[in-house]
């Protein structure tokens, strides 16, 4: 199988309902977003890590004022009408950032939990890909063409990264509705391969991690491990 993309030493966000999108997923956040700048991740997935970027993006701005409202209470200034207008300000921000990340979590959750219902209908006895489709379909999602040489007819298909996939190959994965062909192209000058949702699916349903339940993590204080924290 090939290699599943790194993750980066420092994790992309931290947020109550990271926990389930990896239990449901099998991958963790980092590797899901590595997946969808690839293409790999069906319709679904990549509107859920689409929207959980978005959580990121206001969680980071929750932080930002936390850490400025730490800064301005440490005795580092001079407490005076000036700092009290400026913590009050910062609460402000606060209370509006967290708005923000509570209305993005809220946008994952909508986006979680149908695919929670599905992984929990998936038929267990479903017929896996073998490495060597996972393989090919990991290649074409990267990009792939169909070749055919104009002299001796024979077709061969070449993805982006250089891989070599047999034509023979593609026509079965083509006929189980997993890549389609731009038939708008002349194979003589390339014509285009690339997964169908269906072959997306199947691709990231392979190189899942089965889980049987979601991992349970301590909640931090004043939040929930499957809600986003509300405020009092």
């Amino acid at each position: 199988m090939p290699p599943v993309p790194a993750s980066t030493p420092a994790r992309r966000a931290v947020s109550p309902l990271d926990h389930r999108i990896e239990a449901v997923t099998g991958h963790e956040i980092d590797t899901l977003w590595a997946y969808r700048d690839r293409g790999v991740l069906d319709e679904p997935h990549a509107h859920l890590v689409d929207r959980h970027r978005e959580l990121a993006k206001a969680q980071t701005g929750v932080t930002f004022y936390l850490r400025l409202l730490n800064r301005l209470s440490s005795g580092e200034f001079d407490v005076d009408d000036a700092l009290f207008a400026r913590i009050d300000r910062t609460v402000d921000r606060l209370e509006e950032a967290t708005d923000a990340r509570d209305a993005a979590a809220r946008k994952v959750l909508a986006a979680l939990e149908p695919i929670e219902a599905a992984a929990a209908a998936l038929a267990p006895d479903a017929k896996p890909l073998s490495t060597d489709d996972q393989a090919a379909l990991l290649a074409i999602a990267g990009g792939a063409k169909l070749y055919e040489h104009l002299l001796t007819g024979r077709m061969s298909v070449t993805a982006a990264s250089g891989t070599r996939i047999p034509h023979a190959k593609v026509q079965r994965l083509e006929d189980a509705g997993l890549v389609v062909r731009d038939t708008g192209h002349p194979v003589h000058a390339g014509q285009p391969v690339s997964l169908t949702d269906a072959g997306r699916a199947a691709l990231f349903a392979a190189r899942r991690t089965p889980t049987t339940q979601a991992p349970k993590v301590p909640a931090r204080p004043g939040t929930s491990p499957s809600t986003p924290a509300q405020r009092r």
